[in-house]
């Protein structure tokens, strides 16, 4: 009789970091500056896509333009994932990120 081998199962160990991501964690929608898009079309993108001022609006593209980036909204990551992908769909380089 041939024999037959048992095997016990193993226990794998998980790490103690949380490597997870918390998704009702604040996060931002970055902005970047660029050198195609004109400072009046940014601004015209924040008005009509975020409902800003102008004063907001100018305000928000003179950060991208002199600082080189500007938080234009905050949110859940999927709210975040939609802007990102708007600003793409306006032609703006935009990322998001957990708020610090």
């Amino acid at each position: 009789m041939p024999a037959i081998l048992l095997t016990a199962p193993v226990e794998l160990e998980r790490p103690e970091t949380d490597l997870g991501t918390d998704l009702s964690a604040p996060w931002v929608t970055i902005v970047w500056n660029d050198p195609v898009n004109l400072m009046s079309y940014v601004t015209y993108v924040f008005r009509t896509h975020f409902g800003y001022s102008e004063s907001k609006a100018e305000a928000l593209m003179m950060d991208v333009h002199s600082k080189g980036r500007a938080a234009v909204s905050t949110g859940s990551r999927e709210q975040m994932e939609r802007d990102v992908e708007a600003m793409h769909g306006y032609g703006l380089w935009a990322t998001l990120q957990k708020d610090d």
